[in-house]
């Protein structure tokens, strides 16, 4: 493939990591981001062994490492019960078992970030896209706030998330999103520090803490805590107050209150909506939409940045392959779309049994999809699916090399 002129519009997971790949495969890369200064916005998040992947891919498995923390199981228990409605250890898929990684979405984004700086790619700031025209010769115009236009450009990669202007409308928001908050670690509050744990009260109601390592140029270790809500609730929450929450959540989980007492504003929480939207056409002349662009679901699975690297790698390996951009696009595609599907359908079904008003759901899964799970096989096809391994996404990007990957992963130390 000829070096191309390709335009990337936003710079989140997908669209940092898309600009290295093809910065260092001799394209020209200009990345577009709406914010005076590139930063991320939201707080925990995992890395799975997909997205671990490409990451080594980028030669920042390491750092990754460094700064995230190593999960290597998930919890769930139902209210005051405790009873264990969820149960998923990474070791059920066996020798070669791989693990989950908590990290800050600012570490993740220093990482990435840090890496495009120091490869010299030009970022453009300050840029709010608003949409895009095709030139006659196949090419593109990148369309700007204020009536600004840039290219044209070879190629247009819409990184810019569940919300971008580039696409069509598509999909629904979801009725149930979450409050976010990055604490330090309470080390004497009992909770596990390999573990992802929740607890739910039927499934309207979940608080869970996630491990998420330490933020850059700091080494206090940080934990996430977040809250199931309704977005329609919102106003109602911070009508009722600080503290009437924070006895709610203690109340159903006496351990958080350790990480409770840091909180002493509302502006410490972040609330985080969320949309499940899958576009019909991921690619058209001259333009492609890569992670939430293309495809966004509640982070139930916990899904969202590692599908997005796995869509950014699919992308440079198209480029690579392939004789034209229209080809490559076609086949960046292909190499994603069944992962996608199986993904989207799986998140489309878990969703509501943790996060809806339904009182039927939560009533089985507490009573008999809860034990059921712990026996084999559910537990080795909860571990697949929680890494994001089902529907083989490595098998048509790595090819041979996925045992390695695996590998590489698994003689980590713990």
């Amino acid at each position: 493939m000829q070096r191309l002129a390709i335009a990337i519009a936003g710079c989140g997971p997908a669209g940092l990591a898309a600009a290295l790949l093809l910065h260092r495969d001799g394209h020209r890369i200009t990345l577009f981001e709406r914010f005076d200064a590139p930063r991320p916005v939201g707080s925990g998040l995992m890395i799975q062994p997909t997205g671990f992947a490409v990451l080594r891919e980028l030669g920042l498995a390491d750092d990754l490492l460094d700064h995230g923390a190593r999960v290597d199981r998930l919890h769930g228990e139902a209210g005051s019960s405790g009873r264990i409605v969820l149960d998923v250890r990474y070791a059920a898929l066996g020798r070669r078992a791989g693990f989950g990684i908590g990290v800050h979405r600012a570490a993740l984004f220093s990482l990435l970030h840090r890496a495009v700086a120091v490869e010299g790619i030009a970022i453009e700031t300050g840029c709010a896209v608003t949409g895009s025209e095709a030139t006659a010769g196949g090419q593109r115009i990148l369309l700007l706030q204020g009536g600004r236009r840039a290219g044209p450009f070879d190629l247009i990669v819409d990184a810019l998330g569940t919300r971008t202007p580039l696409a069509p409308p598509c999909g629904r928001e979801l009725a149930y999103g979450a409050l976010w908050g990055t604490l330090d670690w309470p080390d004497a509050a009992g909770f596990d520090p390999t573990a992802l744990e929740q607890r739910y009260r039927r499934a309207s109601v979940m608080v869970g803490v996630l491990p998420v390592g330490r933020l850059p140029g700091t080494s206090r270790q940080q934990a996430a805590l977040f809250w199931s809500l309704r977005a329609d609730r919102l106003a109602e929450w911070h009508s009722a107050g600080l503290e009437a929450w924070k006895a709610d959540v203690a109340t159903l989980w006496p351990a958080t209150q350790a990480l409770l007492d840091q909180i002493r504003s509302a502006d410490q929480l972040t609330f985080a909506r969320y949309a499940h939207r899958t576009l019909a056409t991921p690619a058209e002349t001259g333009m492609i939409h890569i992670g939430d662009a293309w495809h966004s679901a509640s982070p139930q699975l916990g899904q969202g940045a590692n599908m997005a690297l796995l869509d950014a790698y699919a992308l440079a390996l198209a480029l690579r392959r392939s004789p034209d951009v229209a080809t490559a696009l076609t086949q960046a595609v292909v190499m994603r779309q069944r992962h996608v599907r199986v993904y989207q359908a799986l998140t489309a079904l878990f969703t509501p049994v943790y996060q809806s008003d339904s009182r039927l759901l939560p009533f089985l899964r507490d009573r008999i999809v809860g034990p059921l799970s712990k026996l084999w096989p559910a537990t080795r096809i909860q571990a697949a699916m929680v890494s994001g391994l089902i529907g083989d996404p490595l098998g048509p990007l790595f090819g041979d090399q996925k045992s390695t990957l695996a590998d590489s992963q698994s003689r980590r130390p713990s």
